[in-house]
């Protein structure tokens, strides 16, 4: 099977379409999602929408649920609090309906998938070697899915070596002798300092998994977001990648 995969979308639309677009020429079986699908930037139910008709499979991350009320939406602070109580204001209840149903944890046969990691799905960041390595040995498939840092990663355990590490554009991983720890990058507000929106591409069949980047019109998501009076920092980042 041949699994795209994308995360942390951030209610951004044109880095979405890009992908998408991307990801259709590419045709894969299906398409998963690990979260923050909102939150940060103008278009949420833009974003909910079209995610929902096209993943086979999506979780909910720290954003959505913060949206949602699941969790206190007061832990956000800052720009990403302004933008938080923003899109709660915006979501639409079908939208929001939808995002109730998701859970930030899931497993697919070979595949564990979390929005965070798997000591905490919600909230937890995979940036550093030490905690890659304890969240793969804390689990069991060969894949270990996460998002929520908007850093594109590969790291593998053949189980006496951690190897690999940031994953930019182009990077090639062979999926065989070791268990992999892939996090595709974000959709909508890389922190890589590439500005361009991150996707992976697993293809099981020929154990190998791609990490590719999508231009897209950031200036349009630029000014979507200063006519709604989200943050201007928030949209300043979007060009520099961070």
């Amino acid at each position: 099977m041949r699994v795209a995969v994308i995360s942390d979308i951030h209610s951004n639309l044109p880095a979405l379409e890009a992908v998408l677009a991307e990801v259709d020429r590419e045709a894969p079986d299906e398409l998963w999602c690990l979260g923050d699908i909102v939150g940060y930037g103008p278009h949420p139910n833009e974003c909910v929408d079209l995610t929902r008709g096209r993943t086979a499979l999506s979780l909910c991350g720290n954003h959505d649920l913060a949206v949602l009320g699941t969790i206190d939406i007061g832990d956000f602070t800052g720009d990403a609090g302004d933008a938080a109580r923003w899109t709660a204001g915006e979501l639409g209840e079908p939208q929001a309906a939808w995002l109730r149903e998701l859970s930030p944890a899931a497993v697919r046969p070979g595949v564990e998938l979390y929005h965070g990691s798997p000591r905490d799905p919600v909230w937890d960041y995979v940036l550093t070697e030490q905690v890659a390595l304890i969240s793969i040995l804390e689990t069991t498939a060969p894949i270990v899915l996460v998002g929520h840092s908007h850093v594109a990663l590969g790291l593998g355990w053949d189980g006496a070596e951690l190897s690999g590490g940031l994953a930019p554009e182009r990077t090639e991983i062979d999926l065989a002798n070791r268990r992999w720890l892939l996090n595709p990058g974000s959709v909508g507000q890389p922190r890589d300092g590439d500005p361009r929106a991150a996707w992976l591409l697993i293809d099981e069949g020929a154990g190998r998994a791609s990490f590719r980047r999508v231009p897209y019109p950031i200036e349009a998501t630029q000014a979507a977001m200063r006519e709604r009076g989200l943050p201007d920092a928030l949209a300043a980042r979007l060009a520099h990648g961070i």
